[in-house]
């Protein structure tokens, strides 16, 4: 096992294995743990033979269970049906950082693809999810962990000061400059003290969560309103269909086939909800618009004393400014989790154990602990875990209709996705109630956000996909690297981390 997961315990001991893979994340393990028997046991059981819904929901994360849950508002007579392959909050949505923060710094990239007046409209839409969230775990009796202190991202080597700059001037231009304001090194160090920060700047619009947490009590809540949940089932795919696991059905809907524990099973569906974050690259349909990407979370042992020592007691969200960023935050009982964005790269799609098993990309988010706190060495590093993400041309979800009106999908969160989903779930559920119903989903004020209908562009095929995204991750990596260390990168290195900005893709440094 690499060095940094095997620190020894202060006292000479032998420290427990932090080797990611084999168990859940500690999340959803002490979400799992914290669950009274009635919503442990909840009946969610595999799907077998033959059903119907009006709405099928494929994925039981935070996108599929925000959409569940506005369709019981939207439709209350229709009968909704929701598949999920593992449990529900088994896939990123209890694996993530548990970060729930707006999209101001993503303000230029809103304005370029939407105009002024839209994007700004859709980054109100998200920065309000952010209190939305924390209301509904409040009315609805789900201690999540929610705390809305906001969230800082810092220069941590001199080639990343000013990465905010263009978001934060043109907040300002927009009348929306107090939602994003840049900061001194002296009021970063006001927040948390590191001898790698340098300046920053604060988003308002930031909370965390347990993730898990979050999942499971939108489960709950999701049964409670008369959605039908399967869990332990898997949707097949079709043949070479470009509509995996989806064929015509009878009347002109949607024939789902799936598998489980329990037998195979055939659901049909009028209305189709397409909600599996990562795992859809490996769908035809939808594999050329997503690169998927593997990032580690290592978490430490209680540490409330030394948190108080370093001044990190206020419960913000911190990143920096890398695009392979390192997130951080802590927990009630005074732990920090730490997670690195610079995994490997998926083959078509798959979801194999480079995105769960790999110890030395945890190495390499321990690594980033170690830097930004010196003094925090000799902390044991208690668990650690890896999740795939799934990443756009544009670095932004979206929301696409297909099989006449039938199928919608709502993907590419690229690791940002607790906060959207909410957006993007309640679109997804005005695009799937006003085709069921007649109506129109633009009188909805989510069904017509911007991001509803804006496709991404694709990716270059496979093998060239798989390819080009690892050779581009490991330059980002050497450069970035590079950087931290005061060095510069190689030019070959330099060239090869700008290769997708030079070929049209919002995706790397510049």
């Amino acid at each position: 096992m690499p060095d940094g997961l095997r620190a020894p315990m202060p006292n000479g001991a032998p420290r427990p294995d932090a080797r990611p893979g084999g168990r859940r994340s500690w999340w959803l393990r002490e979400a799992l743990a914290a669950e009274t028997p009635a919503l442990r046991d909840a009946a969610t059981p595999p799907f077998a033979g033959r059903a119907r819904a009006d709405i099928a929901i494929l994925g039981g994360g935070y996108t599929g269970l925000w959409a569940a849950l506005r369709l019981t508002e939207l439709a209350p007579g229709a009968r909704i049906v929701l598949l999920e392959r593992d449990v529900c909050g088994g896939g990123a949505s209890g694996r993530n950082g548990g970060f729930v923060t707006g999209w101001w710094d993503e303000l230029p990239a809103l304005v370029e693809r939407h105009g002024p007046a839209e994007g700004l409209r859709l980054a109100r839409a998200v920065g309000d999810a952010v209190g939305e969230v924390g209301a509904w775990a409040a009315a609805n009796g789900v201690d999540a962990w929610y705390r809305r202190e906001g969230f800082v991202a810092v220069s941590a080597a001199p080639a990343q000061d000013d990465a905010w700059r263009e978001a934060v001037a043109l907040c300002e231009r927009l009348g929306v400059g107090d939602e994003y304001v840049a900061m001194t090194a002296d009021e970063v160090r006001g927040r948390v003290v590191s001898p790698v920060f340098r300046a920053g700047v604060f988003m308002r619009d930031g909370a965390t969560v347990q993730p898990a947490r979050l999942a499971r009590g939108l489960r709950w809540a999701a049964l409670e309103h008369g959605v039908v949940i399967h869990e332990g089932t898997s949707v097949l795919p079709v043949g070479d269909s470009d509509r995996a696991g989806l064929a015509g059905g009878e009347g002109g809907g949607v024939a789902i086939r799936t598998s489980s524990a329990a037998g195979d099973g055939s659901l049909a569906a009028d209305q189709v909800i397409v909600a599996l974050n990562a795992w859809a690259a490996a769908w035809p349909a939808f594999g050329r618009r997503l690169v998927t990407w593997s990032s580690y979370i290592v978490l430490t042992e209680p540490i409330p004393d030394r948190l108080a020592e370093i001044g990190w007691t206020g419960g913000e969200g911190v990143v920096d400014a890398r695009f392979t960023l390192h997130y951080a935050r802590t927990t009630p009982d005074g732990r920090i989790a730490l997670g690195g964005g610079g995994g490997r790269a998926g083959f078509g799609g798959r979801i194999g154990r480079a995105f769960t098993h790999d110890a030395g990309s945890a190495e390499r988010a321990a690594a980033g602990l170690r830097r930004w706190f010196p003094s925090l060495a000799g902390v044991r590093i208690e668990d650690a875990w890896g999740g795939p993400i799934d990443i756009t041309a544009d670095h932004l979800p979206f929301v696409a209709t297909s099989r006449g009106g039938r199928v919608h999908a709502g993907l590419g969160f690229s690791g940002n996705g607790v906060g959207p989903s909410l957006v993007v779930g309640r679109a997804l559920a005005a695009l799937a109630a006003a085709s069921a119903l007649g109506t129109r989903a633009a009188d909805d004020p989510w069904g017509s956000l911007p991001i509803v209908g804006a496709t991404p562009r694709a990716f270059p095929p496979e093998p060239l996909r798989y390819l080009g995204a690892r050779v581009v991750r490991e330059a980002i990596v050497r450069r970035e690297l590079a950087e931290e260390a005061g060095r510069r990168p190689g030019r070959v290195v330099a060239a090869l981390s700008r290769l997708p900005r030079r070929l049209g893709y919002h995706l790397g440094p510049e």
